[in-house]
């Protein structure tokens, strides 16, 4: 039998997910196949609409060999999970002749931890495990949680966080998880043959295509130790994510509250001068740490090196004694150690890194309204780490809505890691990028507005020319607004102006969960959402109640944030525009991702406006305006407002 063609094996995945074919879709597959046979990488902008979950799992489970799939959101995993592979395994189990098995892998603490969930949580006061179902009152919101935690624990197959509905605060969750620090080890662990996370493990080491998120990636491109079954093939999907996923796994943290409970923890299973030592130099970095103050150290203080260099040294003793001593009186000692061993370890590690120095890290105070100061490290670029670690021994695909910024892929290659497109050379990974458009037709679906007459936006003060014109342009549509903010600050201060403005409801992140307040959002034309950072990239609202999405100014990076100032900076020493690297390149991918809220399907009508003249006034505007859909662009207040009545009076007639 003649091996079927990709185009024939495509057609029978779209037809099965009922799904339309589309050109952009059949150069997205084409391209995948291409990067996969020679062993090559492939950066691929694949805009709303396009299929790409299609465009390349068909490549891919054609190929035969076995695919990592990792993606950023929990959305997209499940949406791949239940509903992509299983509808495409089985419209091409005919033609392939053989059915690809898939499996989901996250990190050990997504898992529910049977040992923890029936031996207890170990304490930190007192020798041994205390019941944490005893302990939290059942009339407690932390009660019932845990009650109808362990109810769930003998009906779950997964043991998934993520499958429990309704879900519970970390808080709750922390009861019965464990880290991978933690875990006891399936030989030791008397619920090792039933352990959800190590059952999960198994599952990826059989299938044919796993699917995981970027921080277990990343874990197991750090950590040296491998998470991820062997694999031919990785596809990176919301690639615009990976290199702050990666940052954030590299990233170390150190807070009072934090070694304090450390101290705790190994207090009673060492010898006193061990744990005095602990104790001392956990009060030493507690006195330090109140005094901190927020902002980056480029060079690491002295009374918080030495404070540092005495937690390190202490916690390595700690450690030590930690295997040589032996507690009966502790109940499920194994337990209790290996949970002080891993904060301890942490702490070591954390505290060495820092007093180490390495050029190549960044440290800074941060303050916290709730959990007061804390010192932490992250590495000043991971694009090194990227280069070495993602792209050998494998191709790799990495897909996304938003890829080319400014009109070229090199800007988001750079920080992958990757030389400038068609680079030669022995030890440079070999790169192709594709940009297989969007089945929408922007020009006619939408209009970028850019209020070019407004006051340019200082740091601090109130825009009330802003706040006028967001007004006005909320009444014309007739609500129907997606509000995008800089700051949770500037989102409260629209929301409290334009409640008092306008007889419409507006809705503003914080006052309800984010899946409550996009369900209510989508569910009525006049009402008005406003939020940061999580709504210009998490959501999907097609149709008529998301008809203007407004962008209060340009997104760049706060210039006191001490890791993109960093990274700023180290390219401008370098001889690069470290503007245009760093800030520039952030808010474009931020404004890309912002304007994707508006054209959801084909019918969606509506306007991006940005309530920034930097954008039509600025030399960099033209780089940021190149990153967005190809709307039709204008300035005109007046012609911007008569469109959006004019789409809100079709709106409506369709509604009646």
């Amino acid at each position: 039998m003649t091996k079927p063609s990709l185009p024939e094996l495509l057609h029978a995945a779209v037809t099965a997910v009922g799904g339309t074919e589309r050109p952009g879709q059949a150069a997205m597959a084409d391209a995948v196949a291409a990067a996969v046979d020679d062993h090559s990488h492939l950066l691929v902008q694949a805009g709303t609409g396009t299929g790409k979950s299609l465009g390349y799992l068909v490549p891919a489970l054609a190929h035969g060999e076995r695919v990592v799939v990792a993606t950023a959101t929990l959305a997209l995993q499940r949406q791949l999970v239940e509903r992509d592979l299983p509808r495409t395994v089985d419209a091409l189990h005919p033609l392939l002749r053989r059915r690809p098995q898939f499996a989901m892998l996250k990190g050990r603490s997504n898992y529910l931890c049977l040992h923890r969930l029936h031996e207890g949580v170990p304490q930190e006061e007192e020798e041994g495990l205390f019941d944490q179902f005893e302990a939290a009152a059942p009339s407690s919101k932390l009660g019932q949680d845990l009650l109808r935690m362990r109810d769930w624990s003998d009906e779950t197959e997964t043991g998934d966080r993520d499958d429990l509905t309704p879900g519970v605060s970390d808080r709750a969750w922390a009861q019965i998880s464990v880290s991978s620090r933690e875990c006891l080890g399936a030989s030791k662990c008397a619920y090792g043959a039933e352990c959800f996370a190590e059952q999960a493990r198994e599952r990826a080491k059989l299938a044919d295509v796993v699917v995981t998120n970027h921080a277990l990636l990343a874990i197991d491109a750090i950590e040296g130790a491998p998470v991820l079954p062997q694999h031919e093939v990785l596809i990176v999907d919301e690639a615009h994510e990976l290199v702050s996923r990666v940052t954030g796994v590299a990233t170390g943290e150190l807070t009072p509250g934090q070694v304090g409970r450390a101290v705790r923890r190994a207090a009673k299973l060492v010898n006193e001068k061990a744990a005095d030592a602990l104790q001392s130099a956990s009060e030493g970095f507690e006195r330090v740490m109140e005094l901190a103050l927020p902002g980056r150290l480029e060079e690491v203080p002295e009374d918080l090196g030495y404070a540092l260099m005495a937690l390190r040294d202490a916690a390595r003793t700690v450690i030590s004694a930690l295997g040589s001593t032996r507690d009966k009186s502790v109940q499920d000692e194994d337990a209790v150690r290996k949970q002080a061993l891993a904060s301890v370890e942490t702490i070591h590690a954390v505290a060495e890194r820092i007093t180490q120095g390495s050029e190549y890290d960044v440290v800074w105070y941060e303050r916290h309204d709730r959990f007061g100061a804390s010192v932490r490290v992250a590495p000043l670029s991971v694009s090194g780490l990227l280069r070495e670690k993602l792209f050998t021994d494998r191709s790799v695909v990495l897909t996304s809505a938003t890829l080319k910024l400014g009109g070229d892929f090199n800007g988001v290659g750079a920080s992958l890691g990757l030389a400038p497109e068609g680079t030669a050379g022995d030890d440079v990974p070999q790169w192709k990028g594709l940009d297989v458009g969007s089945p929408f037709d922007y020009p006619k679906q939408g209009i970028l507005y850019v209020a070019r007459h407004l006051a340019t936006p200082g740091r601090e003060g109130s825009r009330t020319d802003m706040l006028d014109e967001l007004a006005e342009l909320v009444e014309a549509a007739g609500g129907r607004t997606l509000g995008l903010f800089s700051s949770m600050r500037a989102a409260q201060a629209a929301a409290e102006e334009l409640r008092s403005r306008l007889d419409r409801p507006i809705l503003l992140q914080g006052e309800e969960t984010l899946g409550e307040l996009i369900k209510n959002f989508a569910a009525s034309p006049e009402t008005c959402l406003f939020g940061t950072l999580s709504l210009w990239q998490g959501v999907d609202v097609p149709g008529a109640s998301c008809q203007l999405v407004v962008m209060d100014r340009i997104p760049f990076p706060r210039p006191d944030d001490p890791l993109m100032s960093a990274r700023q900076k180290a390219v401008e020493e370098a001889g690069g525009n470290g503007f245009m690297a760093v800030a520039a390149t952030h808010a474009a991918l931020l404004m890309a991702q912002g304007a994707g809220r508006l054209v959801r399907a084909t019918g969606d009508k509506g306007v991006v406006a940005v309530l920034d003249p930097r954008l039509a006034n600025a030399r960099y505007g033209s780089y940021l305006r190149a990153s967005l859909p190809d709307f039709w662009y204008t300035t005109d207040r007046d012609q911007t407002r008569r469109s959006l009545a004019a789409i809100d009076a079709a709106a409506k007639a369709e509604e009646k």
